[in-house]
This record gives C-alpha cells, structure tokens and sequence, in this order.
C-alpha cells in the first residue's frame, strides 16, 4: 500500500485491497482512531506519494510479514507479555473481540476473514463444544 493510497482518505471511508495470501478481495475501513493516525503520521513524516505507508528502516521498500512479526514479538517482550505472539496473532484477537464486545456473529467475522470453511473462525475466535453447548440451558 503506498501513501497515494491513503492520503485522501476520510473517517469512514474503506480501501479495498487484494490480500496476498488468497487473492481475494477485501475492504479496509478509517475509523476515528486510524484516521488520527494516519493524520499525524502524514503531517509528521510527510512521506511522498509514491512511498510505501509501512516502510522498512533498511530499505525503501515495503515492510514484509516477517519484520511485522519481529516487531510485535519485540514489543510484547518489552512489556514482559508471556507468549509467543505475531500479526496473526492482532487478526485473532481483532476476531475474539468483536465478538465477545460488540456480539458480532462468527458468519460476519468469517466473512472479513475471507475464511472459505466456518471451522477455521470458529476455530480462530475460540468457539469451544462447551460454549456450544451452554446455549442449550437458555430459557427462550
């Protein structure tokens, strides 16, 4: 993704990329706290339009799943976060909080996965047999 991508983009807005692990399409949407990012990051690093948004320190190309991984797996150490954590890991827990926070149905989160079979989000959002189970005890 390069800043002319991003530039113009509003709170409320989405961007639709190709994921590359499935060539499927998907759809990014700025929320509020995204768009103050991506506002103070524009203003203070003042990039160009073709450079790429996640850049690697090393080189001016774009920052690769591998380094992301690296990253993460440094800040949680830093903060003696126990686990072995990666960008999978953010996917997971953006999944698991939906979810649990917002009661958004595991259909709608498979749906932004791009997941091909229901197994993988249940598995993905941790869906046990027990919590299946417990809602045969609801009085409807």
């Amino acid at each position: 993704m390069k800043v002319k991508d991003v530039r113009h983009l509003k709170e409320g807005d989405g961007i639709n990329i190709r994921e590359t692990k499935t060539g499927k399409d998907n759809i990014l949407m700025v929320n509020k706290p995204v768009y103050k990012v991506l506002r103070n990051y524009l203003e203070k690093v003042d990039p160009g339009d073709d450079d790429y948004l996640f850049t690697s320190r090393k080189r001016k190309t774009p920052l690769l799943v591998p380094s992301v991984n690296g990253l993460i797996k440094r800040w949680t150490k830093a903060i003696n976060l126990r686990g072995n954590y990666g960008a999978h890991t953010l996917r997971k827990t953006f999944g698991y909080i939906q979810r649990k926070e917002y009661q958004v149905s595991w259909e709608i989160l498979a749906n932004r996965f791009n997941h091909s079979a229901p197994a993988v989000t249940r598995h993905y959002l941790g869906i046990t047999k027990d919590e299946v189970s417990k809602i045969l005890l609801n009085k409807i």
